[in-house]
């Protein structure tokens, strides 16, 4: 005896409408031609600087990228020193910028008591206001005389490794002169280091605060002190927002120009040694000689200027593109 089965009714598909109303229409109207001015005037700006940039990078050719020395009216010039330069200081600064943020996120989002944590990310926001200038007169007047010491120290123990030997000085030279370890790049990339740990803390402050509440409890429940729920639930959370806030820093410390300027000794010829006195970088190319070159000077510093606007988009959109695949991006995405 068979049993007949009425026929189940597939269910219907709903269809969501979109009722927004007015305001909600004018906010995602101004969100979306926000973003499509910032990318047109992103395009505008590397345009100009190619078009004003072309009669020198036509003349170099290839040259251009391999060439120390800098004399764009007689002798050639090129962008080798002065990029090697700008990523040696970039370096510096990140190597140093890291740790100081994530020391200071971690305390302010998992330590600080909550009377204090107001204070510690106000303070943190206007170290990031404080101007470039600032930071320079602190660096040139005071920074560079009370870390020779250190540079001294790090020359006489690490000089073998040659990144942190000194050219002309012997080690464990009580005679050494001071000034062969002024202007270089690792005090330039020190002060740079402290102008981008505000931005690189406040991003992964950020990401850390978002960690979720139900996986903290729960490493909590299964005996983890403070440390191991830290180790095992922030910092996985929030390490593609870590790596972006350091790679948006590094953005920052490879375009920074009054506060390198106002340091370094420029020198035109590729230095690899961060504690030796002399080194140079785009930036600080394009402020000092703007003033006093040619037009085809001008041309010339322009080329490196797309240079310098070429790595540094670079840097950034692979940031964004880190942050944005990581869960505290995808988590503030939602």
């Amino acid at each position: 005896m068979s049993v007949e089965t009425e026929p189940v009714a597939r269910p219907r598909r709903r269809r969501l409408v979109d009722n927004a109303g007015p305001g909600d229409r004018a906010f995602l109207g101004l969100a979306r031609g926000g973003g499509s001015l910032v990318l047109v005037l992103m395009v505008l700006v590397g345009t100009f600087l190619a078009y004003r940039a072309w009669d020198a990078l036509d003349q170099a050719g290839f040259s251009f990228v391999t060439t120390e020395q800098w004399s764009p009216d007689g002798g050639g010039f090129g962008i080798a020193a002065v990029m090697v330069g700008t990523v040696l200081i970039a370096v510096v600064a990140i190597s140093v910028a890291v740790p100081l943020a994530l020391g200071a996120a971690l305390y302010i989002s998992e330590y600080a008591p909550r009377w204090l944590k107001r204070t510690l990310i106000a303070m943190v926001d206007l170290m990031a206001a404080v101007p470039s200038v600032v930071f320079g007169l602190w660096g040139f007047f005071f920074l560079q005389w009370k870390i020779i010491d250190l540079s001294r120290w790090l020359s006489d123990w690490f000089g073998w490794i040659p990144v942190f030997s000194v050219a002309g000085v012997q080690r464990h030279d009580p005679l050494a002169t001071p000034t062969a370890y002024t202007a270089s790049t690792f005090i330039a990339g020190v002060v740079v280091a402290l102008m981008v740990a505000p931005i690189a803390c406040s991003v992964m402050r950020e990401a850390f605060g978002l960690a979720p509440a139900g996986e903290r409890e729960g490493a909590y429940a299964l005996g983890a002190t403070r440390w191991g729920m830290i180790r095992s639930v922030v910092l996985p959370f929030g390490r593609g927002a870590a790596i972006g806030g350091t790679m948006l820093g590094l953005g920052r410390a490879l375009g920074e120009t009054i506060a390198v300027v106002m340091i370094i000794s420029p020198r035109f010829e590729i230095q690899p040694h961060v504690l030796e006195h002399g080194t140079s970088s785009v930036s600080s190319l394009i402020a000092l000689r703007y003033g006093e070159s040619s037009p085809f000077g001008i041309s010339a510093l322009m080329a490196a200027g797309v240079a310098l606007f070429v790595l540094t988009l670079l840097v950034n959109f692979t940031a964004a593109w880190v942050v944005s695949r990581s869960r505290s991006g995808a988590l503030s995405e939602v």
